[in-house]
């Protein structure tokens, strides 16, 4: 009759796992194969139990991380990922206050806004250094000397 349940447990637990994708519940229906073997040997409930526990532990702390790892390194960034900590040029006045402000950055036209208090003006060159949705979250680069952007190269303060 235990067999039974550790059956059951096993195909609850990986029916959750392809349902969520989480890597959690399949560390634990592993316990429950291996307590489902033991409970085909006669032996006892609570030795089960403890099987069960260790064996989904154990494999929980160390395999998770590992396929943790592995299934996030094929994960591809978009498009927009790329663009935190690039460069950008102002070409509206940058106003948190009034809602207005955009950036020229890729040749592309962006929304954008500042993580600092007050104004930046045209022409500044601004670096990325978050995306929320289509606006461009920016804050000043501070160059010694650099004081406008022409044509890709800075030119020095006379």
């Amino acid at each position: 009759m235990d067999f039974q349940f550790w059956l059951m447990a096993f195909i609850i637990l990986v029916v959750m796992e392809f349902l969520t994708m989480g890597l959690t519940t399949i560390w634990f229906a592993i316990g429950a194969l291996t307590a489902f073997f033991a409970s085909l040997f006669g032996v006892s409930f609570w030795i089960q139990i403890i099987l069960f526990l260790v064996v989904s532990l154990v494999v929980l702390v160390v395999y998770r991380p590992l396929a943790v790892k592995y299934v996030n390194s094929r994960r591809t960034k978009t498009n927009v990922d790329d663009l935190v900590g690039k460069e950008a040029k102002v070409t509206e006045k940058i106003d948190n206050l009034n809602q207005t402000g955009r950036v020229v950055l890729n040749g592309m036209d962006w929304s954008a806004r500042t993580t600092i208090g007050g104004t930046i003006d045209v022409d500044t060159i601004v670096k990325v250094v978050e995306v929320q949705g289509v606006k461009l979250i920016v804050e000043p680069v501070i160059s010694e000397g650099v004081s406008s952007f022409d044509s890709g190269v800075a030119q020095q303060v006379q």
